[in-house]
């Protein structure tokens, strides 16, 4: 299974530079986007590749974060991230595939202030990997 995983810092600007024509000689069975920075009702079917089950996962705060999917095979089932006080950022979206999971995850980053650090470490150590290892 090939997955990719990028940081497209705006999926709209990536698309604008070419993004989606990379993607389709990538030949990926699943593609984790993160920081796509837009709303679904901002993406039109350029953003749906073709072939692709797409998935996106959009921060309530418009032009904020946001994670996506793109998978060959359509997923057992697609969850969006299962701690409710972080879910309006769309930081993580998981596919579940038989036995495997692929998870796209965009980090808080930790570089603003103090607390946003603190709030990094905790969802890391507290959250996250214990999500992992279940």
């Amino acid at each position: 299974m090939r997955i990719i995983t990028i940081n497209v810092n705006g999926i709209r600007a990536a698309e604008r530079k070419g993004f989606f024509s990379w993607l389709e000689k990538q030949n990926a069975d699943v593609v984790c986007l993160q920081e796509i920075k837009a709303q679904e009702d901002q993406l039109d079917e350029r953003f749906y590749p073709s072939g692709m089950h797409t998935y996106y996962h959009s921060a309530e705060r418009k032009g904020y974060s946001g994670t996506g999917l793109y998978c060959k095979s359509k997923p057992d089932r697609i969850t969006y991230s299962p701690w409710e006080d972080i879910n309006s950022e769309g930081r993580i979206i998981q596919a579940d595939f038989g036995n495997l999971s692929v998870l796209s995850i965009y980090l808080p980053s930790g570089s603003s202030k103090e607390e946003r650090q603190a709030f990094k470490m905790e969802f890391i150590t507290e959250r996250f990997l214990p999500h992992l290892r279940k």
